[in-house]
C-alpha cells in the first residue's frame, strides 16, 4: 500500500528587499498565526510590501506584512495587515536589539516557508542600499545574464 506525500507549498520570498537591502544576517522564527492566516499562506497569498520587524516590550513584532483574507472564510476572517508576534529566544532579542540601535540596521522578513507543517519566517539584519549600490547590482547581474546567454548559444552549436 504506498502512502501519500503531502507536498508542501514553495517558499514566498520578498525579492524586492533583496534588492533594496544588503543582507548582513539571517535567522530563522517562528511566527504566532490565525488558522485562516494559514490557509491563505498555503494559498500563496501574501505580500510583503513594506514589511518589517520591530522590538517592542521585550517582544519580536512583525509590521504590515499583507496575508490576504481566506476566500472561504466566515465572518470571524483574519485582518490582512494586524502586527503578527515573532517567536524567538531573549537572548537573539537583546543582541538584535543591540545591534539594530548601534548601527542603525534593521529587520526585513525575506522568505516565508512550511517547514515540517509549521510557518517559518526568514528574518534578515539588514543595511539600506545607496542608489549607485543598486546601480552595481543591475550592470552585475545584466553581465551575468550576457555570460549565460553566451554560454548556452556556444553549447547550442557544439552539439
Amino acid at each position: 500500500m504506498a502512502t501519500k506525500e503531502k507536498k508542501e507549498p514553495l517558499s514566498m520570498t520578498n525579492r524586492k528587499a533583496l534588492f533594496e537591502y544588503e543582507v548582513l544576517e539571517k535567522l530563522e522564527v517562528g511566527i504566532v498565526l490565525q488558522g485562516t492566516e494559514v490557509k491563505s499562506l498555503r494559498a500563496s497569498k501574501v505580500n510583503f510590501k513594506d514589511a518589517y520587524a520591530r522590538f517592542k516590550d521585550g517582544e519580536a513584532w512583525l509590521y504590515n506584512l499583507h496575508i490576504s483574507a481566506y476566500d472561504h472564510g466566515s465572518a470571524w476572517n483574519h485582518d490582512p495587515i494586524r502586527p503578527r508576534k515573532l517567536l524567538l529566544h531573549k537572548r537573539e532579542i537583546k543582541r538584535l536589539t543591540g545591534k539594530i540601535e548601534e548601527r542603525g540596521l534593521t529587520l526585513i522578513p525575506i522568505r516565508l516557508y512550511f517547514k515540517a507543517g509549521r510557518v517559518k519566517l526568514e528574518l534578515a539584519l539588514a543595511r539600506g542600499k545607496k542608489l549607485h549600490d543598486k546601480r552595481r547590482d543591475i550592470a552585475d547581474r545584466d553581465v551575468r545574464r550576457d555570460a549565460e546567454r553566451e554560454l548556452k548559444q556556444r553549447y547550442r552549436l557544439n552539439l
